[in-house]
């Protein structure tokens, strides 16, 4: 604020006749009472103090002017506004007992000033004084018939003390001055609901009808009262009017199928839900939260994948173009498992709106199997252009070095995401460090890998996946294995069906010299993975049977582990055609 605008304010105040005239200006500190000056003097030096005051209040040093209005207050208590700019300053800083202390001094000078009586209701209101806030703004109406914002406050006051009587008489009076003001009748019907009048809340709304009736909101606003107040059959009644007079509408056409799911008619409610996405007129949107509730209406996944997957095609083909319609298409299409018809989707909607970092972190999240680290290291490469700072980005790419057996590469991405992350997310940032953990093992730099999970765990303790790489790992090297066993025990608290981490268990017993028990483990977890069960599993199978002197079970079970691939065990080929364990 300039200081020009800051003197033509204190002249306003001078010509108002609230301060005498001021014949010169000096900088004084405060006002000595010891010096002898005449009145003059001394209103010219307090009145140098509004004027600083005013100054420091326009420059938002809310202190300095509370000091300086205080200042003048105590030389001049007589001038009711200096107590409203202290009002004022308490109000903004939730000082709300002091604020009202001070506008009643300004009040008591200046009982008619409309200024400090807006400012007092709006304190009464604050602590739920609404009646009381209410009769403060009705006193200002009767003094300020023309100032046309009385009426609407009052009425909300009192709508709010539950003076519903009182509310109704002062929206009539705002309608007047407003017109049919469509925020204040929706306003008025709030109050008729309040006063559980849904007959005179319903004839607002069909007065609007009867004023637009090609505005469908109104009709949908309609019928959710009736629905609302468990009257579906006058719900239904209302969207068979709004369907003769406009049968396009979206408003009418998502409330119809609406009503229809309600009252149980799923054959209709689906052909309404078709006719609304054949509507070239609605726009994308629309047609995807209407695709959203509709799916939620779905018993299960494969019903889903049957009556929803034609409806979404529909979407797509007239909405091509709209990245927002290509992502939720790829959510669909991922959760009906077509993985690849998923990524293009995706890939079409990062071509339509490329700094959607949503669409690229999908893409990647979906080329995290081995098989894909090609691809996950392409995208992650391309999205490192656009999002360089994006830590998720270089976890993403460190995730595809580490599953082409990149390690060097995997693990300077790895590091340059946990740099990269905030400290805040500790779900991710635990994540990153666990793969950096995991990279670390397979390099072979197992002091690094062990100080990388301790650091995963300091920041999520109870992480079960965490606690399970590492104490696998452990177990691998035959190392600290009372401390792997501890840690795995209490993943399986945490997932006791994980069959993973059953054969985790399982092969720290092994390593401990418990056969039986081990093999008890890794059993259950064979039978939890059932026709997923994997090579690993089978290989450790073999290698406890044998222990056990089961050797001809060693064999079937290594044999069935080099049918499933072989897994990372080096030295199958040769137990299986020795019969001998090597390890």
């Amino acid at each position: 604020m300039s200081l020009q605008r800051v003197v033509v304010f204190f002249i306003v105040f001078i010509s108002s006749g609230v301060f005498a005239p001021v014949h010169s200006y000096c900088q004084p500190e405060g006002i000595d009472s010891n010096i002898d000056m005449s009145k003059a003097g001394r209103n010219a030096l307090s009145d140098q103090l509004f004027f600083d005051a005013m100054k420091a209040k326009m420059h938002d040093d809310d202190k300095k002017a509370a000091e300086l209005f205080e200042k003048y207050a105590a030389a001049r208590p007589d001038i009711p506004a200096v107590w409203y700019e202290l009002s004022k300053i308490s109000y903004g800083n939730r000082k709300t007992d002091k604020a009202e202390e001070y506008i009643k001094k300004a009040m008591a000078l200046n009982p008619s000033n409309k200024w400090y009586k807006e400012q007092y209701a709006s304190l009464l209101a604050d602590r739920g004084a609404f009646k009381e806030a209410g009769d403060m703004v009705a006193e200002l109406i009767v003094a300020n018939p023309d100032d046309l914002s009385y009426p609407l406050i009052a009425a909300e006051y009192y709508s709010k003390a539950k003076k519903f009587d009182e509310a109704l008489k002062y929206m009539d009076k705002a309608l007047l001055s407003h017109g049919n003001d469509e925020e204040i009748l929706l306003r008025k019907m709030q109050v008729y609901l309040s006063m559980n009048d849904l007959d005179k809340a319903a004839q607002i709304v069909k007065g609007l009808i009867a004023k637009e009736p090609k505005t469908g909101r109104y009709y949908r606003m309609l019928a959710d009262l009736y629905e609302s107040n468990k009257q579906p059959e006058k719900a239904k009644e209302v969207y068979e009017n709004g369907r003769k007079i406009i049968p396009d509408d979206i408003f009418i056409q998502v409330g119809t199928a609406d009503n229809y799911i309600k009252a149980g008619d799923t054959v209709a409610y689906l052909k309404c839900i078709g006719k609304i996405i054949e509507n070239k007129t609605i726009d994308a949107e629309s047609k995807l939260q209407l695709f959203n509730e509709y799916i939620q209406t779905l018993p299960n996944d494969s019903v889903m994948g049957v009556r929803g997957l034609p409806l979404m095609r529909q979407i797509v083909s007239q909405h091509e173009d709209d990245a927002q319609v290509q992502f939720i298409y790829s959510s669909f299409l991922y959760a009906n498992n077509k993985p690849d018809s998923a990524a293009s989707a995706l890939k079409r909607s990062i071509q339509i709106k490329p700094g959607n970092f949503n669409s690229w972190e999908r893409l990647m999240a979906g080329y995290t199997d081995k098989k894909d680290a090609d691809s996950l290291i392409r995208y992650s490469e391309k999205a490192m252009r656009l999002f360089p700072n994006v830590a998720k980005v270089h976890y993403y790419n460190s995730i595809g070095h580490m599953n082409k057996k990149d390690y060097a590469r995997a693990i300077i991405a790895g590091k340059r995401a946990i740099d990269m992350q905030p400290e805040n997310d500790k779900p991710v940032l635990g994540a990153m460090y666990s793969l950096l953990a995991d990279e670390y093992n397979v390099n072979k730099q197992y002091d690094l890998s062990d100080k990388t999970f301790e650091k995963a765990l300091s920041i999520d303790p109870d992480n079960a996946s965490v606690l399970n790489n590492y104490s696998y790992y452990l177990s691998v090297r035959g190392v600290r294995l009372d401390y792997a066993e501890k840690m795995s025990k209490k993943s399986l608290e945490l997932r006791p069906e994980e069959a993973t981490f059953l054969d985790t268990y399982g092969w720290i017993l092994y390593r401990q010299g418990n056969f039986l028990k081990a093999r008890d483990m890794v059993e259950r977890a064979v039978k939890l993975m059932g026709d997923k069960a994997d090579a690993t599993l089978f290989d450790h199978l073999g290698n406890i049977c044998f222990q056990l002197n089961e050797k001809e079970k060693a064999i079937e079970y290594w044999k069935k582990a080099k049918a499933l691939g072989g897994g990372e065990d080096l030295f199958l080929d040769k137990k299986i055609s020795e019969g001998k364990l090597y390890e």
